[in-house]
């Protein structure tokens, strides 16, 4: 273990043999650290927290504040954070609230750059990376693969699907479909996520089913219109694995109040803030 003499240890904290905690860190009472984890000077780290094997924390970074919710009552509320993710400088993260769940998850092997923003009750999935001041409100979901360029802002309980760009200065005010590139204010779906699918070894067949559901889904003007082409695809036969997760997804969009699936949330548990 590797522990800077300037930095400010708790002795209940748990931290693996191989640690590095740099100068002027703090590294708070219910902290866990597993081993490889390196976390640079000036680093917060505190709440119910805890890291898993080989992430990479840079300085000013905060992990584990309270949420920013005006309902927040300071319950014992936590974050768990994954392994190999690599945290910038100034990167935020929150807790989660006892009214949405009490966790903040992260997974794997994700990139935060400098001064992106996770709110409460989060779910980032692996592999994602949110650019310089990424802006995430409460219980936003990400899934794997999913990256959101600089600026980008997401409303509250909108969930981003696997392998979707989103451009930057984009404000994110409803889910996000997989495998698709969304950008603009209001974001705007338009087109699919071709090179990150190629540089991601999807096969060009897998490419050109999902472009063909593109096209049927994302070219109707008429609302009735693509509720009837969702209906026609989820009674065909041998659609691709891809071509379904979209359909599913789309469906699930629809039962969302303001097209986001998670604000049914909302209306399962009480006293929920947009934070």
């Amino acid at each position: 273990m590797n522990i800077h003499p300037a930095a400010q240890v708790h002795p209940n904290a748990e931290l693996s043999e191989n640690v590095e905690i740099g100068a002027f860190s703090l590294i708070d009472e219910h902290v866990k650290i597993s081993e490889g984890t390196v976390i640079r000077n000036n680093v917060t780290v505190t709440g119910h927290t805890s890291l898993g094997k080989d992430n990479s924390v840079f300085p000013g970074a905060s992990l584990g504040t309270e949420p920013q919710d005006l309902k927040h009552m300071g319950e014992d509320t936590r974050l768990e954070i994954g392994d190999r993710n690599v945290i910038r400088e100034c990167v935020t993260i929150n807790t989660g609230t006892a009214v949405g769940g009490g966790l903040t998850k992260i997974g794997n092997d994700n990139l935060f750059m400098a001064c992106s923003h996770i709110a409460h009750d989060c779910e980032i999935e692996d592999g994602v990376l949110l650019a310089n001041n990424v802006l995430l409100g409460g219980h936003v979901k990400v899934e794997s693969n999913a990256k959101l360029m600089g600026l980008v802002g997401v409303q509250p309980f909108t969930t981003i699907g696997q392998y979707a760009y989103v451009g930057g200065l984009t404000r994110i005010v409803q889910d996000v479909p997989p495998f698709m590139l969304v950008e603009g204010n209001p974001s705007r779906v338009r087109r699919v996520n071709v090179v990150g699918l190629e540089r991601s070894s999807f096969s060009q067949e897998q490419i050109e089913s999902i472009r063909e559901t593109f096209q049927k889904i994302f070219r109707q003007t008429d609302v009735l219109d693509n509720s009837r082409v969702l209906e026609e695809l989820e009674k065909q036969d041998g659609l691709t694995a891809e071509v379904k997760i979209l359909v599913s997804f789309m469906r699930n969009t629809t039962k969302g109040k303001f097209g986001r699936y998670r604000e049914i949330l909302r209306y399962s548990q009480s006293n929920v803030s947009d934070g």
